[in-house]
């Protein structure tokens, strides 16, 4: 048995649902070449970036041994990377 609301109650949950896309602007974007990239997946290929070059200096230390789960690890400072970009950068 399917629940049936008020036409009221209808009007105000659609009037809510639609005041908050209100603040929406689009998504932001980087010009790249001719090419609008988002701006999340250059701050993901930056942090990425920095999880390769953090992973040549942890091989270079003999720390990247250590680590008990280095994907694990590589993974956090990609991410890590990544939001401090987006917070640096688009903020």
């Amino acid at each position: 048995m399917a629940m049936r609301f008020a036409p009221v109650i209808r009007f105000w949950c659609a009037a809510a649902a639609l005041s908050a896309l209100g603040g929406c602007d689009g998504a932001p974007s980087r010009n790249i070449l001719g090419s609008y990239f988002p701006s999340w997946m250059v701050c993901a290929l930056a942090g990425i970036a920095l999880s390769l070059i953090a992973r040549v200096i942890l091989k270079a230390s003999g720390l990247l041994e250590e680590l008990p789960v280095p994907f694990v690890v590589m993974l956090a400072i990609a991410c890590a990377g990544t939001f401090a970009l987006w917070l640096l950068w688009l903020s």
